[in-house]
């Protein structure tokens, strides 16, 4: 689930290579959200052919883990 992906990378040091199709899938769905800035591969592409790197979480994804947290 891509917020259960964004609590487990929040405090990671970036830029953080993803090199699992499960993760990258999830970075897919979290930086069209733009809770994530990420180079992913485009749509078309194999998700694990070329990189998959995460540079930060975003203001508006933090609060979103803040507003998560809270409601837990």
């Amino acid at each position: 689930m891509p917020m259960d992906f964004l609590r487990r990378i929040k405090d990671s040091q970036f830029p953080l290579a993803l090199h699992e199709e499960a993760d990258i899938r999830n970075a897919i769905v979290l930086e069209a959200a733009g809770l994530i800035e990420a180079r992913l591969p485009p749509p078309g592409v194999p998700l694990t052919q070329g990189p998959s790197i995460i540079f930060r979480v975003t203001p508006e994804g933090r609060a979103a883990l803040s507003k998560a947290e809270r409601t837990d």
